[in-house]
């Protein structure tokens, strides 16, 4: 987890500690108490280097070696924002799987499989990659990332939409209003764009994070919002 920082992969859930990663075993003394050490063979493609801002050289994992690791111990969902990330920085699926498959460590690596099985770039931060993740637990499949709309104001690309039943789903994380323009330029932008859905036939459901921690919740709001859909067409 902590390459995936120096890689600068979006990391969620994540404490303080400091995670290494060494091809030798080393006593708890050996290091601090903020730092937890993990033993795996590493070889030289499986390595790169940082320079900090005084000059000093920091050896970590490379992109793809630090997915699979994460892959291997982490839980689910935390592995697979710091994935969803990697993937959109340039790591390669197909080169994943290839170096799992071919690689020496295999402790974990079936979890490694199902989590890359998971894997999607299209999602664009935690929280649509955590949405991603509940959605097609509550066998939502039918919700496809990034999906382009163009309405009487322009493109619009929603986080998930089904074009069936003319449902999008948005995760309105803080970023998403304070990132390039005033708050206020982009709740006002927003709420042009989310008439213009609504005058195109679409219903639009706005999630949060505490959203994220009541799947019931959501599985039931989401079934409210197809029937006034199905009514509507009827």
């Amino acid at each position: 987890m902590s390459a995936a920082r120096l890689h600068e992969c979006q990391v969620w859930g994540a404490g303080p500690r400091v995670h290494v990663t060494t091809g030798y075993a080393n006593s708890r003394k050996s290091a601090g108490e903020d730092v937890r050490t993990h033993r795996a063979r590493l070889g030289s493609t499986d390595l790169t280097s940082f320079l900090t801002s005084d000059g000093r050289e920091i050896l970590a994992t490379s992109l793809a070696r630090t997915v699979l690791d994460c892959a291997r111990t982490l839980p689910f969902e935390q592995a697979a924002v710091i994935g969803d990330h990697a993937l959109r920085k340039g790591a390669d699926l197909p080169t994943l799987r290839r170096l799992l498959d071919e690689g020496p460590e295999k402790r974990g690596s079936r979890r490694a499989r199902l989590l890359l099985d998971s894997l999607d770039g299209r999602s664009e931060s935690a929280g649509e990659t955590r949405t991603r993740l509940l959605l097609h637990s509550l066998g939502r499949r039918n919700f496809t990332p990034q999906v382009e709309i163009l309405t009487s104001v322009g493109l619009f690309r929603a986080d998930f939409a089904d074009p069936g039943s003319k449902i999008i789903i948005e995760f309105d994380g803080a970023g998403k209003y304070t990132d390039y323009r005033s708050t206020d330029e982009v709740l006002l932008a927003e709420r042009r764009r989310e008439t213009a859905l609504i005058e195109e036939g679409w219903l639009v459901l706005r999630l949060v994070w505490t959203h994220l921690d009541r799947p019931a919740e959501l599985n039931r709001r989401i079934q409210a919002m197809a029937e006034r859909s199905r009514r509507r067409s009827a």
